[in-house]
């Protein structure tokens, strides 16, 4: 029990002396302890927190030096007793207390001060003793939950039903993990979570070797002693089992991983089999199974443990992410990347992708070091021998779009990448700047290679088509016609022969790569 200086006033013990609050600044300050000084020199004999009575003997002697003293000296307050000697409180002691903020009490009739000191001192130890129980009863619920394994929300629960407060666990992304309302309506304590979880109530980080992925929240407590004991306790508790379950995920992993490289080396051909091992690893059984890799651009680490470290908190967060997105999957880190076979119980298993996509995006780019995500997609088969057949193509379309400068951050497709995916990727070989070059020289090195890369790219993009393309350069047909001929002469090829437009179309996506990559 903590005692404020208000608190011990207001014990039938004090109030038979009739307190008399003379500075009220301070009446709510922790009484740590009770002292009784006479002495002129006791401010020189406490450590702060304590409440000082006295006889005012010191006071009468040097009023203002007295109670300056000891609000210097961190005192909870003063309580003097009037007497014959001191019939009233000096004017300067007041004004020494009132600039110090301590409160200043004087007391009209005499009471016995080891009666308060006996009182005060006994509630103060009951009171630490009581928070010595409470911090033993919070490890042993605790550490009870920890040995047998309780889920997170055993955990929250057991801290709302501690505090008598509701508690809510989170993520890094504000996303709610386990919620314990206590009374309280989820629609209320999480109205708005994502703007107040900062700032509301109390927390406690959760997290493992220095690298916080949740907190713990009490957002209608108070801060206090027990407060943060509970939410300390529970924080380790979840540690722990996020600890366990590391382990746990690391062996599930690598059987993950090695039923894939089966999978893909032909190991393993036969659906049912490859069906069994991948229930028994999680896989849900559903109607599709999509193929993806995520592509992460990771800075290394400042050395091999550190970067490895990274690659695995990739995964980690690859995992969180499907399990905020209700899906499961068999998966295997590829380099500082994900190579994944996904279960689609939904009927439309490219929305379903797109909105795991978009977490696992968000989810991975919090990871330390990671530069950029890149998510490509296979196509979705009802088989799991299928899919793991398209994750070549969706290794492919990753490694495509990372080399695609301002791709945008989703999930992508073979579809979506074509030549110019292609051209993105080749950009750095110099045959392919030869080759752009070679068909683009004769116009790039004439007398206005602007206007005629506009005219060429227009046309191939019209398909050739002269009406469209009059519209669309707001030219008459027979400027057109000039202007056509002159290219044609100029190039010297037929433009109206296919091979012709596909060298052209190619080069000039090659060289729209390789300006994008020179920016």
């Amino acid at each position: 029990m903590e005692l404020t200086v208000a608190d011990v006033l207001a014990l039938p013990v004090v109030r038979t002396g009739r307190p008399e609050p003379l500075v009220t600044a301070g009446l709510d300050r922790q009484v740590r302890w009770v002292h009784v000084g006479d002495v002129a020199e006791v401010a020189d004999l406490i450590t702060g927190g304590e409440l000082i009575l006295t006889t005012g003997r010191a006071l009468a002697e040097d009023p203002y030096g007295f109670c300056a003293g000891l609000a210097e000296a961190g005192a909870a307050g003063v309580v003097v007793e009037l007497s014959p000697r001191l019939p009233a409180m000096p004017q300067p002691a007041i004004d020494a207390a009132r600039a110090g903020g301590m409160p200043l009490v004087a007391l009209h009739r005499s009471i016995r001060f080891v009666a308060v000191t006996e009182q005060v001192h006994r509630a103060i130890v009951a009171g630490q003793l009581d928070e010595v129980e409470f911090a033993r009863h919070s490890h042993q619920v605790f550490t009870d939950l920890s040995m047998r394994r309780a889920d997170a929300d055993e955990i929250v629960s057991a801290a709302a039903e501690l505090l008598g407060t509701p508690v809510v666990f989170e993520d890094r992304a504000h996303h709610v993990l386990a919620l314990a309302e206590h009374g309280r309506s989820a629609s209320e304590l999480l109205s708005g979570w994502a703007r107040r979880s900062a700032t509301d109530g109390v927390a406690a980080d959760v997290g493992v070797d220095g690298a916080v992925f949740a907190r713990l929240v009490a957002p209608l407590a108070e801060p206090g002693t027990r407060v943060g004991t509970v939410l300390e306790r529970a924080a380790q508790a979840l540690t722990l089992r996020e600890m366990v379950e590391r382990d746990r995920a690391a062996l599930e992993q690598q059987a993950q991983h090695g039923l894939l490289d089966d999978l893909r080396a032909g190991r393993i051909t036969d659906e049912a089999g490859a069906s069994a091992r991948a229930r028994t690893l999680g896989l849900q059984v559903a109607r599709f199974y999509v193929p993806v890799t995520v592509g992460v651009d990771l800075e290394s680490g400042h050395d091999e443990v550190s970067t490895r470290r990274r690659r695995v908190q990739v995964q980690d967060a690859f995992r969180h992410a499907l399990g905020l997105a209700r899906l499961t999957a068999i998966a295997s880190l590829a380099g500082s990347g994900v190579h994944a076979v996904i279960a689609c119980t939904a009927p439309d298993p490219v929305a379903a992708v797109d909105r795991a996509g978009e977490l696992v995006i968000a989810e991975v780019g919090r990871v330390r070091g990671v530069r950029a995500v890149t998510v490509g997609a296979g196509p979705h088969a009802g088989r799991i021998v299928d899919a793991v057949a398209g994750l070549a193509e969706a290794e492919h379309v990753a490694a495509v779009v990372a080399a695609m400068p301002g791709a945008t951050p989703r999930v992508h497709r073979a579809a979506d990448t074509r030549l110019r995916g292609l051209a993105a990727m080749l950009v750095a070989d110099t045959r392919t700047r030869a080759f752009a070059h070679a068909e683009l020289r004769r116009i790039v090195d004439g007398p206005d290679p602007a206007g005629d890369l506009a005219l060429l790219r227009a046309f191939l993009e019209t398909a050739g088509n002269k009406t469209e393309l009059a519209r669309r350069l707001h030219l008459s047909r027979p400027t057109l016609y000039a202007r056509l001929n002159d290219l044609r002469e100029r190039l010297d090829v037929d433009l109206d022969d296919g091979e012709s437009r596909a060298s052209l179309h190619a080069a000039l996506l090659f060289r729209d790569a390789a300006q994008a990559a020179a920016t």
